[in-house]
């Protein structure tokens, strides 16, 4: 939701001010490692000190400056994973590992081990074709695939680890401040952030000094990478030059600069690099301030002459340099070896899970406003949608619902009878959102303080006592969520008898938990804040958010004796969050830019594990344009999570208040959602069991294509379809690439189609946007459309037949509740396989261990590009019975169409074309 208002922060609605928030050159460790560069201290294996364990390799790292000992540690990983843990040998105190994002102990695969060069170690995983080569002296790690480095670690010795101290002032007492001279002279380097940092009025005291580490990483062949979100950035990483890296720090930006490398609400320390024929991911997990700088060297192109005998046999490559930087914890990196982009997916989400499988209510359209005002005003914005036609499965309300900013409560005069107003929504089969921040109201008469402050379940200051910061209730303390007590506690606040109001429509969207702090340094909370097992803030900033919604997840399916899946939506994200919910860009602004941005926005989430995500409809900031909220829809309609959203100062904007002609757009556009949801909930279904992506750049569907690799202004949902969102006002044409060799392109709204990669000028009026079914590809429709998701449980399916160059198409169908963990246990579930080949169209079972009783039936089937009309169309069922069946075909687009056809979607059949 949103940042502080004016009162607190005097932000303007058009930008964000830049001065609250940190460049690099504000961020000490930053400073520090880029100093250590010219240095070049350099670190040496000691490869004779090499044991093996049973799940690793183990050896000291000695920078050979200080003598002061490192150990590394080298897993392989069943899937094709390497780890590559460093870490103090002999540390003061343990540094911080994070924990809870890898889903459990990763299943170790057994390294053989062998020595290499003089001075180097080779260790290989079974099969021998992936190999991690280690060089002793200076210290570098190249991974190896099929005799070729792929990724070289260290080779340019950005390897940087500080070691915790002992505080100045206790060593100056031991030692009777005799021999501190180096301390002090590092004391009095007030610039490098030593010990103290300063921005603006708070200084940042670090008691066992300063503890960053830092690792580069060479990518070879490859000059393409995409990930470490969240920014709002193109999809394509950008080099970065001094002082402009990629900055992972969660906070709370009202209406964030587009186009900037700033942290924003989220942070995945995760990317990908990709290339004709190889796919790569690394995982830097490290909870704490994260900087990525990237260099680009493009392959340098020699001419014959000037290629001499030992040029010409050498492979000249391009390379990206990838240096990460973490304030504090320890370097722990994964290494995903592909090859494909798929491979990438799984091998990333074997690590930190899967995007869980969403309540079919949340893929339909949502509708929220900070605020709506009461019951009344619930009722009334209901009601406008049945009355307008407009289909709709979520109301929201955000913090003015409860009585003085307490979370689970209810303002008795806005809201006296929450229960009634939730009985409205559930006879219309609609369900209600409600918010739910981390900061909790200092007030020992609120009993979720009360009971919070007595069990001790707040954040600390540095001195002991329960932090206090200022967030939208005032002075506020703040659940410390990594304490898996609170966790426990906070999801049992989500019962129906804790949480009087609410009933099993009730679903929960936790906002400003980055956490937001409004008078704290980048509003939010200072790093030296004590959490559970006394590690600092710093440690574990980026994973705050995480834990809470992990909290309020195992909460709503606690309320439901584990039967129903929860729906969470949360604002700040780390890796894993796609296990508890879904996420959104936060505060956007209405303009046409903010549109434009959300596209590579999402593709990035996206990639990284996070495939339910979305960006308010309209511009969260500002008043859209007739034109651009209808253009904001259009393309909302074709991203995972579909919610308008708008700030208190804003007018109102529900679909039917900008005019009859616009309320029609609008009304095609949430309606066009609702026709496919049979086909979104497959791509979550298979973003749930294979790490899919739902929305996906066009290079992951077209590896091989390096025309692809830069696109981000249209994007394929799954494998079928391609959208081209209209991003320019007034625009009468957009220009779509449609890539692919031997590939067919269908204009879903006009049937007509294009062979072979090529860019085509589409015309588009405002009631047009660009969307293309790929050729060999069946897509599940549902023909009539209901009020909410729940009025389409049995009504009937078409399909869109669209076939390749051969006349060929498949596709899929997954269906089940909707609602329950059933699929799961019972295996309540029908996954159906379409395929057309040689004229029969065949409905067949993909998984026979579902079942899933459904009154569903197929009633049309429109099939585009059939070359030669038929002579007749029978249908075949299981039993052997033949049908004839009615059929319209279009000689000039070559299209068939069936109409009024009854077949079962549970049951095997097949439509023969003749």
């Amino acid at each position: 939701m949103e940042a502080a208002g004016k009162e607190e922060i005097s932000v303007e609605d058009e930008a964000v001010d830049k001065n609250i928030f940190k460049d690099c050159s504000k961020i000490a460790f930053y400073r520090r490692q880029k100093q250590q560069l010219s240095t070049k201290s350099t670190y040496q294996a000691l490869l004779d000190s090499a044991t093996k364990g049973k799940d690793s390799t183990k050896f000291q790292i000695l920078n050979e400056a200080t003598k002061v000992p490192l150990l590394a540690e080298v897993y392989g990983i069943e899937g094709n994973i390497f780890r590559l843990k460093i870490n103090e040998e002999t540390p003061l105190k343990p540094r911080y590992e994070v924990p809870d994002v890898v889903t459990s102990k990763p299943r170790t695969v057994r390294l053989i081990s062998s020595s290499g060069d003089a001075g180097s170690l080779v260790l290989a995983d079974g099969k021998g074709d992936l190999k991690c080569h280690i060089t002793a002296n200076p210290f570098k790690v190249d991974l190896v695939s099929e005799e070729e480095v792929v990724m070289s670690i260290n080779s340019l010795g950005h390897l940087y680890f500080e070691h915790l101290q002992v505080p100045l002032k206790k060593r100056a007492t031991k030692e009777n401040k005799e021999d501190t001279s180096v301390d002090t002279s590092q004391e009095n380097q007030e610039d490098l952030g030593l010990w103290e940092e300063k921005f603006g009025k708070f200084v940042d005291v670090k008691v066992n000094g300063p503890a960053s580490v830092g690792l580069d990483f060479s990518l070879h062949g490859f000059e393409h990478l995409y990930g470490i979100p969240q920014h709002a950035e193109s999809h394509q990483l950008k080099n970065t030059g001094d002082g402009d890296a990629y900055r992972l720090y969660n906070l709370d930006v009202y209406g964030y600069k587009i186009h900037d490398k700033m942290g924003i609400y989220g942070s995945v320390p995760y990317l990908l690099a990709h290339k004709p024929g190889r796919t790569l991911g690394i995982f830097w997990l490290n909870a704490s301030e994260t900087l990525v700088e990237i260099n680009t060297e493009p392959a340098v192109k020699y001419t014959l002459t000037q290629m001499g005998p030992v040029a010409a046999k050498q492979k000249v490559r391009s390379r990206t340099d990838v240096h990460w930087m973490s304030e504090s914890g320890i370097i722990d990196v994964f290494l995903l070896t592909g090859p494909t982009p798929s491979d990438v997916f799984k091998q990333y989400s074997y690590l930190t899970g899967t995007q869980a499988m969403p309540p079919l209510f949340s893929l339909g359209y949502h509708q929220c406003r900070w605020n709506y005002e009461d019951e009344q005003d619930v009722k009334a914005v209901d009601a406008g949608f049945d009355e307008h036609d407009i289909p709709y499965d979520v109301m929201w309300l955000d913090i003015e619902h409860t009585e003085g900013k307490r979370y689970f409560t209810w303002d008795k005069k806005r809201f006296p009878n929450p229960k009634r107003m939730q009985e409205l929504l559930r006879n219309k089969k609609r369900k209600l959102v409600v918010i739910s921040d981390p900061h909790i109201k200092i007030d020992p008469d609120y009993s979720v303080y009360a009971e919070a402050k007595e069990q001790g379940f707040f954040v600390r200051n540095h001195e002991g006592g329960d932090f206090e910061g200022v967030c939208w209730p005032g002075v506020s303390s703040y659940l410390d969520f990594t304490n898996p007590k609170v966790r426990e506690w906070y999801s049992s606040l989500f019962t129906f008898s804790a949480y009087q109001g609410s009933t099993d429509i009730l679903y929960i969207w936790n906002d400003m938990n980055e956490p937001s702090v409004f008078r704290g340094p980048e509003l939010t909370m200072q790093k030296n804040a004590i959490h559970h097992g006394n590690w600092e803030h710093r440690e574990l900033h980026n994973i705050y958010g995480f834990y809470q919604q992990m909290a309020t997840a195992e909460g709503l399916i606690q309320r439901s004796k584990g039967k129903e899946r929860p729906f969470v939506l949360t604002r700040s994200f780390f890796a894993g969050s796609q296990k508890y919910g879904a996420v959104w860009t936060g505060d956007n602004t209405a303009e046409w830019s903010y549109l434009k941005i959300s596209i590579p926005m999402l593709l990035t989430l996206s990639i990284t594990g996070i495939p339910f995500c979305g960006a308010d409809v309209g511009g969260f900031i500002g008043n859209p344009e007739a034109e651009l909220l209808v253009r904001w829809y259009q393309a909302g309609a074709y991203q995972p999570f579909f919610r308008g959203h708008a700030t208190m100062n804003t007018k109102r904007r529900e679909p039917w208040l900008f005019g009859e002609e616009h309320t029609r757009l609008i009304r095609e556009a949430i309606r066009q959602r609702y026709t496919l949801l049979p086909y979104w909930y497959f791509l979550f279904y298979r973003a749930h069991v294979a790490a899919e992506p739902v929305m996906r750049p066009l290079w992951i569907e077209f590896p091989k294509e390096l025309n692809t690799f830069g696109v981000e202004d249209e994007y394929m949902l799954g494998s079928a379809l391609l959208v081209h969102p209209v991003t320019e006002p007034k625009a009468t044409t957009v220009s779509v690439f449609l890539p692919g060799s031997n590939e067919v392109w269908y204009d879903s709204k006009t049937g007509t189609y294009w062979e072979e990669a090529c860019t085509v000028k589409i015309p588009v009026t405002l009631d047009s946007i660009p969307v293309f079914q790929r050729g060999g590809s069946i897509v599940p429709i549902k023909t009539t459309i209901g009020k909410s998701t729940g009025y389409m449980t049995d009504s009937p399916y078409g399909l869109r037949v669209a076939l390749s160059t051969k006349g060929s198409a498949v596709g899929e169908l997954y269906l089940d509740d909707g609602h329950s963990f059933q699929y799961l246990h019972q295996k309540q579930f029908l996954h159906r396989k379409f395929s057309f080949f040689s004229g029969v169209l065949t409905n067949s079972c993909a998984d026979k261990r579902g079942h899933h009783p459904s009154k569903c039936v197929v009633e049309r089937v429109f099939v585009l590009g059939l070359k030669k009309q038929p002579s007749s169309v029978t249908t075949h069922s299981s039993d052997g019975k033949e049908e004839p069946v009615v059929f319209t075909y279009c000689t000039t687009m070559s299209t068939l169409s069936l109409e009024k056809l009854s077949l079962n979607i549970g049951v095997d059949w097949e439509v023969h074309i003749k």
